[in-house]
C-alpha cells in the first residue's frame, strides 16, 4: 500500500503539472477559437497528464486564434481528421464530467448521501447529477455562440448533443471505480484519500474510452457538432 500511495501522489502531481503547463501556454496568448476549450484542455490535463500534453500540443494548438482577419467561415474542424474532431468532442464532454465529479465528491465529504442504505449508490447518483449539469453547461456555452441560438433552443440542443455522451463517460468511470473498490482494494476509498483521486484519474481515462464511440456516432449523424 505504501508503494501505491507514492504512485498515486506522483500521478496526481503529474496531472496538476500537466494542467498548469497547458494553462500557462493558453495564458501566454495561445487562445482557442472556441472559448470553452481554453478550460477543457487544462481540465483534461488533471486526469490525462502526459496524454493531455501530447494531444494539446499536437492537435489542440492547431485551433488557436492566429489572426483577427481570419475568415469567419474558416472552421478548423473541417481541416481535422474526423477522429480528432471526435476526440475533442469527447474531451469537451469529459471536462464537464470531471468538474462535476470533483464538486460532487467535495460536497459528499461534508454531506454524505445514502440511497437504499448505501452511501456508495448515493454518491454515484450525486456524481451523475453534478456531472450531467456541469457537462450540459459546458455544451450550452459551446452551442449558443456557435449557432447563435436563443437560450431555450441552445439548452435543448445541448441536452440533445451531450446527454448520451455524458452518460457513457460516467458509465466508464463508474465501472472502473467499482473494480477498484470491490476487486482491487476490497473496500470503498474516500475522497480524502489520494488513492481515491488516482483511481478517479484512471476512471476518467476509461470514461473517455466508453464515450468516444458514442461521440463518433453522434457527430456522424449530425446530432453533435464537430469541434
Amino acid at each position: 500500500m505504501v508503494v501505491l500511495h507514492y504512485i498515486s501522489v506522483i500521478s496526481l502531481l503529474m496531472g496538476g503539472i500537466s494542467a498548469l503547463i497547458i494553462l500557462i501556454d493558453i495564458l501566454l496568448g495561445n487562445r482557442q477559437q472556441m472559448m470553452i476549450m481554453n478550460f477543457v484542455y487544462p481540465i483534461t490535463g488533471l486526469y490525462a497528464s502526459i496524454f493531455a500534453l501530447l494531444f494539446y500540443f499536437k492537435v489542440g494548438r492547431k485551433s488557436v486564434v492566429k489572426s483577427s482577419i481570419m475568415p469567419k467561415d474558416s472552421m478548423e474542424s473541417q481541416k481535422k481528421p474526423f477522429w480528432q474532431s471526435v476526440a475533442i468532442g469527447t474531451l469537451h464532454c469529459g471536462s464537464g464530467c470531471t468538474i462535476g465529479d470533483i464538486l460532487a465528491e467535495i460536497f459528499l465529504l461534508f454531506i454524505p448521501v445514502v440511497v437504499f442504505g448505501s452511501s456508495l449508490i448515493g454518491s454515484w447518483i450525486i456524481d451523475y447529477i453534478s456531472a450531467f449539469l456541469v457537462g450540459i453547461f459546458f455544451q450550452y456555452f459551446s452551442i449558443k455562440p456557435m449557432k447563435k441560438l436563443s437560450p431555450g433552443k441552445a439548452l435543448k440542443a445541448a441536452l440533445k448533443a451531450d446527454s448520451l455522451s455524458l452518460s457513457f463517460w460516467q458509465l466508464g468511470m463508474y465501472g472502473w471505480m467499482a473494480i477498484a473498490f470491490f476487486l482491487i482494494f476490497k473496500q470503498r476509498l474516500e475522497a480524502n484519500d489520494d488513492m481515491f483521486w488516482w483511481m478517479m484519474q484512471i476512471g476518467m481515462l476509461l470514461g473517455f474510452c466508453t464515450a468516444f464511440p458514442i461521440n463518433w456516432w453522434l457527430i456522424k449523424k449530425g446530432i453533435k457538432e464537430k469541434m
